[in-house]
């Protein structure tokens, strides 16, 4: 149940018009890894993203895309044992970042002539976009957490416990 709510609120989230870049899905990854078990942490967020880019179009740096879902994801596995505001803080920081070198890599390698010139312009155009992917990583991942770790406590003991 918990992985179909990320599933269905990460695909929204890309199909709804929303400002460039501003959408949960890297803090949904990251929140995956944190919270989901075993393999869904990896597998949640990869189905997340062949749906929606099914719905929205499949595009030429996908697999960069979907390659920096699964680190994030990862990343989201070592903060599992490591949870706080301030690992949460910095992590999603981390995640956007590596979001950004591994798509613009892939932008890169695809769109651009490949040398350093290509390299250091392909990367000076995504700034602008950066700051969207930053704000909103940052933001939804320590709003997803306050909130989960805050439903946790106060469901220990009842029926929802089960859910969460």
């Amino acid at each position: 149940m918990f992985a179909f709510i990320i599933i269905s609120f990460g695909i929204l989230s890309r199909v709804i018009v929303h400002t460039p870049n501003f959408t949960p899905v890297l803090s949904l990854a990251l929140f995956g890894g944190m919270y989901l078990k075993g393999r869904q942490a990896v597998w949640v967020p990869l189905v997340l993203m062949a749906i929606s880019d099914s719905i929205i179009g499949f595009h030429h740096v996908m697999f960069f895309t979907w390659g920096s879902i699964v680190l994030i994801s990862v990343l989201g596995l070592w903060l599992k044992q490591r949870k706080s505001f301030v690992t949460v803080l910095g992590t999603s920081m981390v995640s956007a970042m590596v979001f950004f070198i591994v798509t613009n890599f892939g932008a890169w390698l695809t769109l651009y002539p490949h040398t350093m010139d290509g390299l250091r312009q392909c990367y000076i155009l995504a700034i602008p976009f950066f700051r969207g992917t930053c704000i909103s990583t940052i933001a939804y991942s320590l709003v997803f957490y306050v909130v989960y770790e805050w439903v946790l406590k106060r469901s220990q003991g009842t029926a929802l416990a089960r859910l969460v």
